[in-house]
C-alpha cells in the first residue's frame, strides 16, 4: 500500500506544471480530506443562508421545502459525480486541478474552456461583491443600533470590510486557509443556532408581525417568484470551484472527496433547514432578503436582545472574510499563473510585489461594485441562475456521461440526462426571473445607496 501511494506521488507531483505558478503557489496539493471538508463548508455554508427564509417566501411551505430538499439531494449527487470524474482522470494519468481545463479536455472544445472561465469569473466576482456588501451591511446594522442617527453610510462600512479582505488576501495559497476555514465551520453553526433562537423568540413575541404565508395572487408573478427563489437556492448550495478544492488534496485523491462532501452536507442539513424553517415561520412573506433586517427592523425595537444578534452578526462578519478568501482563489491563480515566477520563492520580492498589487486591486474592484450596486438578495438570484446552475447542475452530469460512459439505458445515464434537461429549463427561467426582479428593484435605489435593496 505504501509503495502504491509513493508511486502515486511520483506520478502526480505536487507541482504539475513546471511553469504554472498558479498551480504551485495557489493550488498546492498538500491537504487532507478534512481540510477539503473545511474548504467545502466555507464555500457552501455561508451567510447566504440568511436569504433562505426569503427564498421560501417566494414558494410557500410545500414547494419551498420540496425545492430545498431537491436541491440538497441533486447538489450532493452532482458533486459526487464531479469527484468521480476527477478520480477517473487521475487514474488515467491526467490530474486536473481546474474546472475549465477539466471541462475543455473531456468535452474536447476550446470554447468550453472560455465558457467555464467566464462563468467562474462571474461567480467569484459575484460572491466577492456579496461578501463585502453583506459584511458592510452587518457592520451598519450594529452601528445603527448604537447610533441611530450616526453620520456613517453603508459605503463607509464596505470600505472597512474591504481593508480586512485586502489583508487576508495576502495569504499565498488555498491550503493556507485551512485553519481559517475550520473556524468558519464553527462560526456557521454558531450564528445559525443564534438565528434560530432569535426567530423563535420573534415569532412568539407580542409585537411580532402578523404571520402571512400567502403567495401572490397573479399566476405570472407567482411563477416568476418561484423561479427566482429556486435560483437563490442554487446560489446558496452552489460551489463552482469543486475541482480547485479537490486540487488541494495530496494525491492520490481516491475516496477523499466523498468524505469531505459527507462532512460538508452534515453541516448543511442542520444549518439550512433550521434557518429556512424558523425564519419563514417567524415572518412569513414579509421576511427581508437578509433575515437580520427582519429581526432588527428600522421602524421599531429589535425582537430579541441586542447582545444576541450582536454575537450572531459578529460571527457572520468573521465568516464572510473566510468565504471571500475561498472564492477569490480562482481569480488569484489566474492572475499568478503568468504574473509570478516559479523559479523564485513564493515570498520573494519578485512575487510578493505583484501579488500585493493584483490581489488588492481585485478586492477594491469588488468593493466598488458592492458600494455602487447594493442588491444582496437579487445578486444571489442572478449568480445562482447564470453561474451556479450551469456549473453545478448541468456540467457535472455531462462530464460524467462523457468520461465514464455509462450505458445509455442505465439508471445513472437516464437520471443525469433528466437533471440536465430539468435544470437547463430552470436556469433559463431563473435567469429571466432574477434579472427581471433586479431591473424592477433598480427603480428603488440610487448609486451608492445607504440601503440594501431586495
Amino acid at each position: 500500500m505504501e509503495e502504491a501511494q509513493e508511486n502515486g506521488r511520483h506520478q502526480f507531483p505536487q507541482n504539475p506544471c513546471e511553469n504554472d505558478a498558479g498551480a504551485v503557489f495557489v493550488l498546492e496539493s498538500k491537504g487532507k480530506w478534512w481540510h477539503a471538508g473545511f474548504h467545502l463548508v466555507t464555500a457552501i455554508v455561508g451567510p447566504t443562508i440568511l436569504t433562505l427564509p426569503y427564498a421560501m417566501s417566494g414558494m410557500g411551505w410545500s414547494l419551498g421545502l420540496l425545492s430545498l430538499t431537491a436541491v440538497f439531494a441533486v447538489t450532493f449527487y452532482s458533486y459526487s459525480l464531479m469527484s468521480k470524474v476527477l478520480e477517473h482522470c487521475e487514474k488515467e494519468g491526467r490530474r486536473h486541478i481546474r474546472f475549465r481545463e477539466l471541462a475543455s479536455r473531456i468535452l474536447g472544445s476550446g470554447w468550453m474552456f472560455y465558457f467555464v472561465i467566464c462563468i467562474q469569473t462571474a461567480i467569484n466576482t459575484g460572491v466577492g461583491v456579496g461578501c463585502i456588501l453583506l459584511a458592510g451591511q452587518c457592520l451598519q446594522i450594529m452601528y445603527k443600533d448604537v447610533y441611530p442617527d450616526g453620520p456613517l453610510k453603508l459605503y463607509h462600512f464596505i470600505m472597512m470590510a474591504t481593508v480586512v479582505m485586502v489583508l487576508l488576501s495576502q495569504l499565498p495559497s488555498f491550503h493556507s486557509l485551512r485553519h481559517l476555514n475550520l473556524a468558519s465551520l464553527f462560526l456557521s453553526l454558531g450564528y445559525t443556532l443564534l438565528l434560530v433562537i432569535s426567530s423563535i423568540v420573534a415569532g412568539y413575541s407580542k409585537n411580532a408581525p402578523p404571520k402571512d404565508y400567502s403567495l401572490e395572487t397573479s399566476t405570472s408573478v407567482r411563477t416568476f417568484d418561484s423561479f427566482s427563489s429556486i435560483s437563490i437556492l442554487a446560489s446558496v448550495f452552489g460551489n463552482g470551484i469543486l475541482p480547485e478544492i479537490q486540487a488541494t488534496l495530496a494525491p492520490p485523491v481516491t475516496g477523499k472527496m466523498l468524505k469531505a462532501l459527507s462532512l460538508c452536507y452534515i453541516v448543511i442539513f442542520f444549518t439550512f433547514y433550521a434557518a429556512a424553517i424558523s425564519g419563514y415561520w417567524a415572518f412569513g412573506n414579509k421576511v427581508n432578503s437578509n433575515i437580520l433586517k427582519s429581526l432588527m427592523p428600522d421602524n421599531g425595537p429589535s425582537y430579541v436582545p441586542t447582545w444576541m444578534l450582536g454575537i450572531a452578526i459578529i460571527f457572520v462578519i468573521l465568516q464572510l472574510f473566510a468565504i471571500g478568501m475561498v472564492y477569490s482563489q480562482v481569480a488569484y491563480e489566474i492572475m499568478e499563473k503568468k504574473s509570478a515566477d516559479i523559479r523564485q520563492g513564493v515570498f520573494s520580492k519578485r512575487n510578493l510585489v505583484p501579488r500585493i498589487f493584483l490581489r488588492t486591486s481585485y478586492m477594491i474592484f469588488c468593493a466598488f461594485l458592492a458600494s455602487m450596486l447594493p442588491f444582496f438578495g437579487d445578486i444571489s438570484a442572478v449568480v445562482g441562475a447564470v453561474g451556479f446552475i450551469p456549473l453545478d447542475f448541468i456540467l457535472p452530469m455531462l462530464l460524467y456521461n462523457m468520461s465514464l460512459k455509462p450505458p445509455q439505458k442505465s439508471f445513472t445515464y437516464i437520471i443525469n440526462i433528466s437533471i440536465i434537461i430539468v435544470f437547463s429549463g430552470v436556469g433559463i427561467m431563473g435567469a429571466f426571473s432574477s434579472i427581471r426582479k433586479l431591473v424592477l428593484d433598480a427603480r428603488k435605489f440610487k448609486l451608492f445607496s445607504d440601503d440594501v435593496v431586495g
